[in-house]
C-alpha cells in the first residue's frame, strides 16, 4: 500500500484524518489570534488613537470578526473543506479569485512564520546570552515542522496546550488589571493613569482619523480566526464542532481583546503606551508583580511558537488546495499515511526560510514588500469570505434550497456580509491616510493584480495544451 494518497477528483480530501474536536478548533483559532499583536503592539494602538479611540477601534474589530465568522460558519458547515475560503471563492466568485485568495493567505503566513522564529530566538538569548539566535530559531523551526508532519492529532494537541498558556495569561492580566482599576491592588505612582486617562487630553486627543488608521493593525491582530474554516475539513463532526467553535471563539476574543485594551487604556499613560516593548510588562511592573519581564518573555515565546505552528498548518493547506485545483504539481496534494500534506508543509517552511533570508539581505525592498502584502491580505481574505457567502446564498436559494434547512445560517442576511465588507473596506481606506501603512496598498494591490494575471496566463496555456492533445477532427469527405 502506498504511503501517499492524492485527493479525489471532487475536491474532497482523500486520507485527511478527522481528528479535530471542538476544543482543538477553538484553541487553534484563539492561538492563531492571541499573539504578538496583543502582547506587543496593542500599546501602539492606545498611543496612536488615544485611550477611548483604541477601545472603539478594538470594538469595531470585534464586530468585524463576528460578521466575517458567521459568514464563514454558514459556508464551512455546509461545505467542510480543507481549502475553505479559497475553495468557496473559486466556486462562487470565480477561479481567478480563489487562486488569488489562496496565494495571499499562503504569503501572509509564510512571512509571519519566518519572523516568529527569529523573534523566538532573540527572546531565548535573553536567558542564554552566549548562544547565537539561529540555533534557537532552528530548534523551534524543527519542533514546529515535526508537529505538523507527524499527524493532525499531534499538531492539534500541541496547539491546544500552547494556546492555553496564552489564554490563561490574558485572563490573569484582565483580572489583575481590573483589580488595580478598582483599587484592590496598589499601583505605583505614574502620571496620567486611571479613568481620567479617557478625558485628560480630551476624548480624542489625536483626532478621529487615527481610529480608522489603526483598523488595519487591529484587523491583523484579530487575524487567525479564519483558521476555523480550514480546520473544518479535518474536524470530527463539523456540523456540531464548527458552530460551537465559532460562537465560543468570537465571544472569548471580544472579551479578551476589548477587556485587555480597556485595562491598558486605563492604566497606561497614552504618551508611554507605544514606547515599551510589551505594555503587559509595564502594567505588571506598576502593580508590583515579581519577575514580570521573565513571565511575559515566556508567554510571548509560547505565542510566537504557537503562531508559527498554526501558520504552517494554514499555509500548507492552502498549497494543498492550489495543487488539488491543478495550479501546482500534484505532488503537493499528496498526503502521508497519517493524513498530512508533507510536501506542502516542507515547501511552506521553505517559503518561511526565504522570507527570513530576505529580511537579512533585502530588508528595505523585498522583505518590506512581503510584509506590506501580508498585512493587507487579511482584510482582502475576509472580504472574499463575506462575498462568497452572499454568492453562495443566492446560488443555494436559486437552486431550490431552503434557508431553514441550513445547519448554520447567517441571520440578518444580506446586511451581515455587507457590513463585513464595509468594515474591511474602511480598514483599507484608513491606511491610505497613514504614510507608514500606506505602503501596504502600494505593494498589495499590484500583487493582487499580478495573481489574476498569472492565473489567466496559465489558464490560457493549459487550454492550448489540452487543445493540442485532443484528437484531430476528420476532414470533410475523408473515407
Amino acid at each position: 500500500m502506498s504511503t501517499e494518497q492524492s485527493s479525489t477528483a471532487s475536491g474532497q480530501p482523500a486520507g485527511y484524518k478527522k481528528e479535530m474536536h471542538t476544543r482543538h478548533i477553538v484553541m487553534l483559532a484563539l492561538g492563531g489570534v492571541i499573539g504578538t499583536g496583543l502582547f506587543l503592539t496593542s500599546g501602539y494602538t492606545v498611543n496612536q488613537a488615544g485611550p477611548l479611540g483604541a477601545v472603539i477601534a478594538y470594538m469595531v474589530g470585534a464586530v468585524m470578526v463576528y460578521l466575517v465568522m458567521v459568514c464563514l460558519g454558514e459556508l464551512a458547515v455546509q461545505m467542510p473543506e480543507t481549502g475553505s475560503f479559497s475553495s468557496y471563492a473559486t466556486r462562487y466568485l470565480g477561479p481567478g479569485t480563489g487562486y488569488t485568495v489562496a496565494w495571499l493567505y499562503w504569503l501572509t503566513w509564510t512571512v509571519a512564520i519566518g519572523s516568529e522564529f527569529t523573534a523566538a530566538g532573540i527572546l531565548m538569548v535573553r536567558w542564554f546570552p552566549e548562544t547565537p539566535v539561529w540555533i534557537w530559531s532552528a530548534l523551534f523551526a524543527g519542533t514546529v515542522l515535526i508537529s505538523n508532519v507527524v499527524s493532525v492529532r499531534l499538531f492539534a494537541e500541541t496547539e491546544f496546550w500552547l494556546s492555553l498558556i496564552k489564554v490563561l495569561t490574558v485572563i490573569v492580566f484582565i483580572a489583575i488589571g481590573a483589580g488595580a482599576i478598582f483599587g484592590l491592588f496598589q499601583v505605583q505612582h505614574v502620571q496620567g493613569i486611571g479613568l481620567s486617562n479617557f478625558t485628560r487630553e480630551g476624548l480624542f486627543p489625536t483626532g478621529l482619523l487615527p481610529i480608522a488608521m489603526t483598523l488595519l493593525a487591529v484587523s491583523f491582530a484579530f487575524s487567525g480566526t479564519e483558521l476555523i474554516g480550514i480546520a473544518a475539513g479535518e474536524a470530527k463532526d463539523p456540523q456540531v464542532s464548527v458552530p460551537k467553535a465559532i460562537r465560543t471563539t468570537v465571544v472569548r476574543l471580544a472579551l479578551f481583546f476589548v477587556g485587555t485594551i480597556i485595562v491598558l487604556a486605563t492604566l497606561l499613560p497614552r504618551e508611554q503606551a507605544g514606547l515599551v516593548d510589551s505594555p503587559f510588562v509595564m502594567v505588571f511592573d506598576m502593580i508590583g508583580i515579581p519577575y514580570s519581564a521573565d513571565i511575559m518573555n515566556f508567554v510571548i515565546l509560547t505565542a510566537l511558537v504557537s503562531a508559527a505552528n498554526s501558520g504552517l498548518y494554514a499555509a500548507s493547506r492552502m498549497l494543498w488546495t492550489l495543487s488539488d485545483q491543478g495550479h501546482m504539481p500534484k505532488r503537493f496534494a499528496r498526503l502521508s499515511s497519517r493524513g498530512t500534506p508533507v510536501n506542502a508543509i516542507i515547501l511552506s517552511m521553505a517559503g518561511a526560510a526565504a522570507s527570513l533570508l530576505s529580511s537579512v539581505l533585502a530588508p528595505d525592498t523585498v522583505y518590506l514588500a512581503l510584509v506590506s502584502i501580508s498585512g493587507l491580505a487579511v482584510v482582502v481574505v475576509w472580504m472574499s469570505i463575506a462575498a462568497s457567502q452572499i454568492a453562495f446564498r443566492r446560488h443555494y436559494v436559486a437552486n431550490g434550497g431552503r434557508v431553514e434547512d441550513l445547519h448554520f445560517r447567517v441571520r440578518g442576511y444580506p446586511w451581515v456580509p455587507l457590513g463585513a465588507i464595509a468594515c474591511c473596506a474602511l480598514a483599507c481606506v484608513g491606511i491610505a491616510f497613514d504614510p507608514e501603512q500606506r505602503v501596504a496598498l502600494y505593494f498589495g494591490i499590484p500583487f493582487i493584480g499580478w495573481c489574476y494575471f498569472v492565473y489567466w496566463v496559465t489558464r490560457s496555456k493549459r487550454a492550448q495544451r489540452l487543445a493540442a492533445m485532443a484528437p484531430a477532427e476528420p476532414s470533410v469527405g475523408a473515407t
